[in-house]
């Protein structure tokens, strides 16, 4: 629409504004110009729900059991427990809720309004539709504007499209339908910033109609998704809870078949389920997460949820943003083109240090006259400043102009010397609609000269000579296509060009516009600058790749940039397609899932769009990373299997939104956090098969018993001590294992993998039938030789096994077996296990526990026995392995 149009769409006047009653009548119409909030859960329920997991149902379950077998002191622990988990959670949901808060500090607090013909300072919440705003360098944006005046206005809007530049803004209807956020010139939107000079809009939406306002819905209906590990450890949970039924009706029903008291059946199958629960899994699988958090916060990453770890770990798709966190967001000048030459210039960042090339050879810039006068002059007409703080660099002013200064400080130039040697007499400031500035300098000599830079096509056409080989020579057809191929060039390297062109002033001649200073000018050359890769993430990007991680680069900057970027760091490879924004908005979510594996990059997207995308990879199959900084990343971030946002560029939102904070905005952190979390993973699996292959023992050695009609070879307080305290120790010490050596080389497991693949649950049955059957020939051996001490016979069963448990530990290190890793590498399962050994021998030998435990002191001699069939559950399986294997190797 044009100007008239809006304001007739709208109800308004552009010179008087609305009045009071309009205004009164427009909020109840359309509410408040705030961010609705969802309904919140009360803090109470919240609580209570943190008691509806699986696992913490099995907990329960184990407490009642141990309150009906009178072991009041374990269903305490168990209970206390159960509370510990319960608070910890309520307080990580509670904190994820501010996501919301953060989003709406974005808002303006005050604006400039025109009301009854007077401009007046208002809340932004009291902004209505039809309000006539202004603006300037410095004030935040206070709703969705349609603009009417721009005076060369630049407004930076990274937070809600990724892009890293500021925008120019015009006042033009536009021409094309559908644009995204990043396209509407005539725009100005709710949260983003002005850089540079001013305008006057007329407010188009307010409060959630607006762009932010769409985030904040996407935010709030953003499902949550289960983790990997809650849906492997519910699913355990059933499986447990399932046996513990089962044993307990097949061995009430076994002894009652065979005659024995209905009461003590009982009993005797409430100990089997005893058996069959491990009480301490849920503490030891938090215990390991919150260890494995310790070992991010070192590598520079902060868990804010604990199963993001483990999530991490089986990522399948990692996307990523494109601004801040593959790139530096730092405007960065690395080519330069003058009189038929090019260089190239490197370093990082804003640090004013890097070399210059011709070709591969290293050159003085001071030692080429174009070149020079390329640099100065771009750091001439220049309004950036440096600022070093603590060895950091920063840049004060645009960013465009910052990666000029920078360029010319890598070549020894500076600003505070030049301006010694010229002095600026009159500047035109940059308009959007010249697309340059010029300034008007005078040298020490007393020469004048006007200094312009601009838009390339702009300066071409607006000079006559040019800088060729060193000399001025008049600008012919002919080199102003060799100009524009030379700007075609960079920019098919995504390159934004910048040209520099300067002209003599005769002496006595006075300019006084910008239309004199800008004519006749001579050509010096091109400036062409990127926000560049991190130089560590290319490396990350491979590693991921080998790990099986697919790398997806979702960005809302021009398609030209992100392929090329994309290109650079391995991502974008020889078969993998690119897809824009508005090719995007016009597909389903079903259609994008038909391509989504094939795509590497998404340009010119908007937060919408990213939804989209995380849904339908979901939907593939994919456990997804999504990562980003920017408001615009939120909703996406949240939706994920685990939301990384940047630790120093990001926003308040996307940290609140996010499951992992990188404190160094770096990618290739996240490699190390994967590592990390498979680590994690296979750890939970080590001691998930030790405590099962040891709880299986203690089912199989109480229900052969049974079956052979002998007496009980263990009480239910000794089943329960190896539960929560024999078994504890080293199965936390198992969560603190350092990774295999294979562990990076893997692909991402399917995230529907059952916790006993690979071969686990073969262990767990094999290794417990042997420790139970070890357990069960030393009772008989012992209660055979003296049938009238039960109780010596009890202790024997016990200690064997504990010990056959606690050389079982060592297996579980390895997939493959025992012989596989060092058994003394893990020093926290060395101590771990003498803890444990040293427990037992106190409750054996302790006259004060024994009555307690039902244990009597064992016989020096009878160890030897223990030690010898506690060793063969796990070096008879090593043995076997090996004969497997050099049989395989053999062959």
């Amino acid at each position: 629409m044009n100007v008239q149009e809006i304001a007739n769409a709208l109800r308004t006047n552009f010179t008087e504004g609305l009045d009071e009653k309009e205004v009164k009548r427009r909020i109840n119409q359309h509410g408040y110009n705030a961010l609705a909030e969802g309904e919140k859960q009360s803090a109470l329920l919240l609580f209570f729900s943190q008691f509806k997991d699986f696992m913490v149902l099995v907990l329960l379950a184990a407490t009642l059991i141990s309150g009906l077998l009178g072991e009041m002191i374990d269903a305490i622990a168990i209970i206390a427990i159960v509370l510990v988990n319960g608070i910890l959670g309520f307080f990580q949901e509670r904190k994820a809720e501010k996501s919301l808060d953060a989003l709406k500090e974005l808002s303006a607090p005050q604006v400039n309004v025109l009301r009854d013909g007077e401009w007046v300072k208002i809340p932004s919440k009291e902004i209505v539709p039809g309000d006539v705003l202004k603006f300037s360098s410095g004030d935040r944006i206070g709703a969705d504007i349609r603009l009417i005046e721009a005076w060369s206005l630049e407004i930076e809007e990274s937070a809600l499209t990724g892009e890293s530049l500021p925008v120019q803004k015009n006042t033009q209807p536009l021409k094309i339908p559908n644009l995204g956020l990043g396209d509407m010139e005539n725009m100005a939107f709710m949260g983003t910033m002005v850089t540079r000079g001013s305008g006057m809009g007329v407010v188009i939406a307010t409060g959630m109609k607006t762009a932010m306002g769409q985030i904040a819905d996407l935010l709030q209906t953003a499902e949550v998704q289960e983790t990997p590990l809650q849906r492997r450890l519910e699913q355990l949970g059933k499986i447990l809870i399932i046996a513990a039924l089962f044993l307990t009706l097949l061995v009430v029903g076994i002894g009652v078949l065979q005659g024995q008291d209905l009461y003590t059946m009982f009993l005797s199958g409430v100990s089997l389920a005893v058996a069959a629960i491990p009480e301490g899994l849920p503490a030891i699988v938090t215990v390991a997460l919150s260890l494995g958090v310790q070992r991010m916060i070192k590598k520079n990453a902060i868990v804010r949820k604990l199963p993001a770890v483990e999530t991490l770990g089986c990522a399948s798709v990692i996307c990523s943003d494109k601004t801040g966190t593959m790139t530096q967001n730092k405007m960065t000048v690395t080519h330069l083109w003058s009189g038929n030459k090019t260089w190239r210039v490197d370093g990082v960042g804003y640090s004013p240090t890097g070399s210059f090339f011709d070709k591969d050879i290293i050159i003085h810039p001071k030692s080429e006259k174009s070149l020079q006068q390329l640099l100065t002059f771009g750091m001439l007409c220049n309004h950036a400043e440096m600022i070093e703080k603590e060895g950091e660099y920063s840049i004060d002013g645009d960013p465009t102009e910052g990666a000029l200064l920078v360029a010319a400080m890598k070549a020894g130039f500076r600003k505070n010397v030049l301006l010694e040697q010229f002095e600026i007499v009159n500047e035109f400031p940059f308009d959007s609609k010249r697309k340059m500035m010029s300034m008007i300098v005078k040298d020490k000599v007393g020469r004048k000269f006007a200094v312009v830079k601009g838009a390339p096509d702009v300066l071409i056409g607006l000079s006559k000579s040019i800088l060729w080989n060193e000399k001025q020579q008049r600008l012919t057809k002919e080199l102003t296509a060799n100009v524009q191929e030379a700007i075609d060039e960079l920019a098919g390297n995504a390159l934004r060009t910048i040209a520099i062109a300067f002209k003599p002033i005769p002496q006595g001649t006075m300019i006084l516009s910008e239309e004199e200073a800008e004519q006749d000018l001579i050509f010096i050359g091109l400036q062409g600058m990127i926000d560049p890769p991190r130089p560590e993430v290319k490396t990350a990007v491979k590693e991921c790749r080998d790990a099986g991680i697919k790398t997806i680069m979702i960005t809302g900057d021009h398609v030209i940039t992100a392929k090329a970027i994309a290109k650079q760091l391995g991502i974008l490879t020889k078969g993998s397609k690119v897809i824009e924004g508005n090719t995007l908005a016009t597909m389903s979510v079903s259609e994008l899932e038909d391509c989504v594996d094939d795509v590497s990059v998404f340009a010119r997207v908007s937060p919408e769009h990213k939804m989209k995308i995380v849904n339908a990879l979901q939907n593939r199959g994919h456990i997804v990373a999504m990562t980003g900084d920017g408001v615009n990343d939120a909703p996406a971030i949240k939706a994920a299997d685990i939301g990384v946002a940047m630790g120093i560029t990001g926003t308040d939102v996307a940290k609140e939104a996010s499951s992992l904070v990188l404190l160094d905005d770096n990618f290739a952190t996240i490699k190390a956090a994967i590592k990390e979390g498979r680590n994690i993973y296979e750890n939970i699996r080590k001691f998930i098969r030790y405590l099962l292959a040891s709880n299986v023992g203690e089912i199989l050695v109480m229900l052969f018993a049974m079956i052979l009609g002998l007496p009980l070879p263990l009480v239910p307080i000794q089943i329960l001590w190896v539960n929560l305290v024999t078994d504890g120790l080293p199965a936390m010490a198992l969560g603190l294992d350092n990774a295999e050596d294979d562990v990076m080389k893997r692909g991402p497991r399917h995230p529907k993998e059952s916790v006993f693949s690979r071969g686990l649950g073969w262990k767990v049955v094999s290794r417990g039938f042997l420790i139970g059957l070890m357990t069960l020939i030393a009772f008989i051996v012992i209660y055979q030789r003296n049938p009238e001490d039960l109780m010596y016979a009890q202790t024997i069963a016990f200690a064997t096994l504990v010990v056959a448990q606690l050389i079982h530990v060592f297996d579980c290190r390895s997939e493959k077996s025992i012989f596989a890793r060092n058994p003394f590498g893990n020093k926290y399962l060395v101590w771990a296990v003498l803890s444990s050994l040293m427990l037992v021998l106190v409750v054996i030998y302790s006259p004060a526990l024994q009555p307690i435990f039902h244990t009597v002191p064992i016989l020096l001699i009878d160890w030897l026995l223990i030690i010898g069939l506690s060793a063969i559950p796990t070096f008879l399986l090593a043995g076997t392995f090996y004969a497997r294997k050099t049989k395989r190797n053999m062959i």
